[in-house]
């Protein structure tokens, strides 16, 4: 199957294998699909296909389908149908984004042209990122973000997307999970490489201090301010700052820092003087800052305003599946570190390693590397959950539930692949899933994080 395909979304079987087929006679490649909800396990910020909807559906309609879309990438082409003659309907879906809307009756051949233009738009889009991306020079994100599942195939291709362009992003991820490496390589691919990263560690500023930190001051600003001094904002200037842990910035200073990210302007403790601020702001996030808006403890305006662009980062749980052959790159690297010679690994030690539990995800991993490399004990953790004996018959069911949960993983809860990958069908794979307790909802869709 190509990825550059049509999505067929209709409810009315007949209306579905009739356009299919029709659409199929002008060379185009058509999957059909009963149901908005479906589209939505396919498409992600590397789908090079088109969508083509019915707008009026049972469940998700077409201009809810369509906004949803627009939510995960919205240079998506959509392009809705209608039987109705609804001429406001079609108002509101253009301003809304669609690509073109049709009525019923149309001719196979009109939509086949619209659809082949859609084509062609998707596949210049992508390939206009992927040349602003690399822009004009090789990068190493592969090596510094390994992974085969789609969870980080998607990753590096939006943080690549996103490193060409100039805008303030939020990443997300459980701790340990790697988000000061995607931050540091987002500023390394920009346009803004070669000039400072400032890191700024929220969590770790002086509380009294805060404001001088980073908006600098003036002598005199308060007692103890002998001299003039800079602050972190100044000094990045051309650069990228590097907010870690965003949600424990003080809420009172949270209004402050809305003011530098919309204004772009900065002013020091005891001056009037306004300093003009060139900068890039990356912040990375443990915690839901949805929630933390809820509970008050984080503002809105400034969560919006932050997320103009968001990255999403896996935990070693979402992507069982890497767990191998990242930990093998890891005692390389160790050993290198270390001046070691090349360890030999086991096949039983990246059997255990597979089946271990690791919350603190790729720091623990590393770690667990390094101690290899040193020659240490490389006992769990504690609090590690340890194997225990099981019957033949247990451990033949917990290591197929691992091969399914790995596998929902890796394809971001999506179906098709996984039932096509494991050689089952869709109904077993229905049956299994639930004979192990396994719900697709439990693999984050990193699509849900739009640009």
């Amino acid at each position: 199957m190509s990825d550059a395909r049509v999505l067929l979304v209709d409810d009315e079987e007949d209306m579905r294998r009739s356009t299919a087929q029709a659409l199929g006679l002008f060379g185009l490649e058509v999957d059909t699909l009963s149901s908005a909800e479906d589209v939505l396990e396919l498409i992600g910020y590397s789908f090079s296909g088109v969508v083509i909807s019915d707008i009026r559906m049972p469940g998700m309609d077409g201009m809810t389908l369509l906004q949803r879309i627009r939510e995960v990438d919205a240079e998506i082409p959509v392009i809705l149908v209608t039987g109705h003659g609804d001429v406001q309907l079609a108002v509101k879906a253009m301003r809304a984004g669609v690509y073109d809307f049709l009525e019923k009756p149309f001719t196979a051949q009109h939509l086949a042209a619209i659809a082949r233009r859609a084509l062609d738009r998707r596949s210049l889009v992508l390939e206009n990122r992927r040349l602003r991306a690399v822009a004009g020079k090789r990068d190493d994100i592969e090596a510094r973000l390994p992974g085969r599942t789609q969870a980080m195939v998607d990753l590096r291709y939006r943080l690549r997307a996103i490193g060409a362009t100039d805008a303030d992003t939020l990443i997300i991820g459980e701790t340990g999970a790697g988000k000061e490496v995607v931050a540091r390589a987002l500023h390394d691919i920009s346009a803004r490489a070669d000039r400072p990263l400032i890191a700024i560690n929220c969590a770790a500023l002086p509380e009294n201090l805060i404001e001088s930190e980073l908006f600098g001051h003036e002598a005199g600003a308060f007692p103890g301010a002998i001299r003039p001094r800079y602050g972190k904002f100044e000094h990045a200037r051309g650069g990228t700052i590097l907010l870690d842990e965003i949600g424990s910035l003080p809420f009172d200073l949270q209004a402050k820092f809305l003011r530098v990210l919309q204004e772009r302007v900065i002013t020091r403790l005891g001056s009037n003087e306004i300093v003009p601020l060139d900068v890039r702001f990356v912040a990375t996030s443990k915690v839901n800052l949805e929630a933390e808006v809820a509970a008050g403890r984080f503002r809105a305006d400034l969560l919006y305003r932050l997320n103009v662009a968001t990255l999403h980062v896996p935990s070693l749980a979402q992507r069982k599946a890497d767990i191998p052959l990242l930990f093998l790159q890891l005692v390389r690297e160790a050993a290198a570190r270390y001046v070691r010679s090349d360890i030999d690994v086991p096949p039983s030690l990246i059997t255990e390693i597979a089946e271990r539990t690791w919350p603190g995800n790729v720091r623990e991993l590393r770690n667990a590397a390094d101690r290899l490399v040193l020659g240490l004990d490389l006992r769990p953790d504690e609090g590690q959950v340890q194997p225990e004996k099981q019957r033949l018959a247990d451990k033949v069911a917990d290591y197929e539930r691992g091969i399914i949960a790995s596998a929902l993983a890796a394809h971001g809860g999506a179906l098709r692949p996984v039932y096509e990958l494991l050689g089952i069908s869709r109904k077993t794979l229905y049956e299994k899933m639930q004979k192990y307790g396994l719900d697709k909802k439990l693999s984050i869709d990193y699509d849900d994080y739009a640009l």
